[in-house]
């Protein structure tokens, strides 16, 4: 019965809300267009929450129903009031279209890129070799050499593909615990962790970053440099207070671990292209506009240099994350559609938000975030809000002091890669999970204290960072 129920009632309830009349919503003004995307809104939220189709294909049926129902090239059945009042403006086909080619997705193809080749051309296991080396043979300092390394490689690469690399690397040492000794879990429990953290170092670590990009334009602009500028030093201040806090939980009592990571770094061309196109890039980006480049056009030289020289190439393009590029494009054309048509705004002015403390609002965003990535899709959570805190940002003159829509957006955004409280929160936490070094309760304990608390430390460094800028 519970299956025919996540099926029925995310179809069910939109359909109720297409045939209501006008006058049953509590907002005034509401245009037949702006209805129809209300319908189509709550269709995303129900079917990334219950999952009754994989989230991605919820996705492209968002972009076709737009297509159909709020394009000017849509079924003439939905376009026959078009022009009489209260109808609404229809959306321009190319604009939802071109969602799917949208500089965020050319962003993250760009990472997908770097990582694919890093990793077969073994530049992160290496790397890993390499950077272990400082950090001794006690466990708590392992244990920080290897949430820095996953954190770092989780900034530029998939948090999944880190956290089962790092995990694989980790499997023999965890095996040298006692069956009794706490630091089984504490190791187990910060490569999860330090990929979740670390993600939000750059624009590309994870999808809700780059969703938040598409917000941040105009007099809000954020380029990849100064992202990383309050982005790293976020990943490294959360990243400390995790490993305290693993180390505080569950004290390891082998006094010594040894970490053997076999290889040596590969010196063919093509492995010399990897390393120098890998480079180039990240410096490009660091260095944002100054070269005349954006960094959507920069992510594109790695596609066309692995390309050319064959380092990626028919059969790599097939492991392509295409799934979470066609994600990420459904949240876009959802935003788009909420911007263009009005309702966004006129959502977010029928509620008297001006009349509400900017801390209050913050905090009940980020709150309501945080809540919702620990049981849905993090890019899905920020899909579904971000459009709205983005208009909510523009409207609410009492957030002005507090750095405006940026800051409610940025809050957001971390909040919503904070979300690891479950092993169904993140797939880095499910892999750690199936490990069978870790029981539930535990992850909640950690995933709970980090995310409040990273939620705090928002707060706290954004508005240095809007002091300092106002200096």
């Amino acid at each position: 019965m519970r299956q025919y129920l996540r099926v029925i009632i995310p179809v069910l309830i939109p359909l109720i809300i297409l045939m209501l009349p006008a006058s049953a919503f509590p907002v005034e003004g509401l245009t037949i267009v702006q209805q129809r995307v209300i319908a189509i809104f709550l269709l995303a939220a129900l079917c990334w929450v219950l999952e009754p189709i994989p989230i991605y294909a919820t996705s492209v049926v968002i972009i076709v129903l737009e297509l159909m129902l709020l394009s000017d090239k849509g079924l003439y059945l939905f376009r026959s009031a078009e022009g009489q009042p209260h109808f609404g403006k229809l959306l321009s086909y190319s604009d939802i279209m071109a969602t799917f080619a949208s500089p965020i997705i050319m962003l993250f193809l760009g990472g997908f890129f770097l990582a694919m080749a890093a990793t077969k051309f073994r530049l992160d296991v290496n790397l890993a070799r390499v950077l272990l080396k400082p950090f001794g043979t006690q466990p708590k300092y392992v244990m920080l050499g290897l949430m820095l390394i996953t954190a770092i490689f989780s900034m530029f690469m998939s948090n999944t593909a880190t956290t089962a690399m790092m995990l694989a690397i980790l499997a023999p040492v965890i095996a040298l615990f006692g069956s009794k000794d706490p630091g089984k879990i504490a190791f187990a429990l910060c490569i999860p962790v330090a990929a979740n953290i670390g993600g939000i170092g750059t624009p590309i670590g994870t999808p809700p970053n780059a969703i938040a990009l598409k917000y941040l334009t105009g007099d809000n602009l954020i380029t990849f440099g100064e992202w990383m500028f309050f982005g790293v030093p976020f990943v490294a201040v959360l990243l400390v207070f995790a490993w305290v806090l693993l180390n505080a939980l569950y004290p390891a009592k082998q006094e010594k671990i040894e970490l053997t990571i076999k290889g040596k770094f590969l010196m063919t061309p093509k492995a010399i292209t990897v390393y120098v196109t890998f480079a180039l890039t990240i410096i490009l980006w660091l260095m944002g506009s100054s070269h005349g480049m954006n960094s959507y056009t920069v992510a594109l030289i790695p596609v066309a240099v692995f390309s050319l020289t064959g380092i990626i190439n028919k059969e790599d393009l097939k492991k392509i994350s295409w799934d979470v590029l066609w994600l990420v494009s459904g949240g876009i054309a959802l935003g788009l559609a909420l911007d263009q048509t009005g309702l966004a705004k006129l959502m977010v002015n029928s509620i008297p938000f001006d009349s509400f403390s900017p801390y209050i609002v913050l905090g009940g965003a980020a709150l309501l975030c945080l809540v919702m990535a620990n049981f849905m899709s993090h890019t899905a959570t920020a899909n579904l809000l971000m459009p709205i805190m983005a208009a909510l940002g523009t409207s609410m003159v009492s957030l002005v002091p507090l750095g405006g829509e940026i800051t409610l957006i940025l809050v957001v955004t971390f909040a919503a890669s904070l979300g690891m409280s479950l092993p169904i929160s993140t797939p880095p936490n499910a892999l750690a999970h199936a490990t069978g070094h870790v029981q539930s309760n535990q992850m909640a304990r950690v995933g709970v204290i980090i995310g409040v608390v990273g939620v705090l430390l928002s707060f706290v460094m954004i508005w240095l960072l809007h002091l300092i800028d106002h200096i």
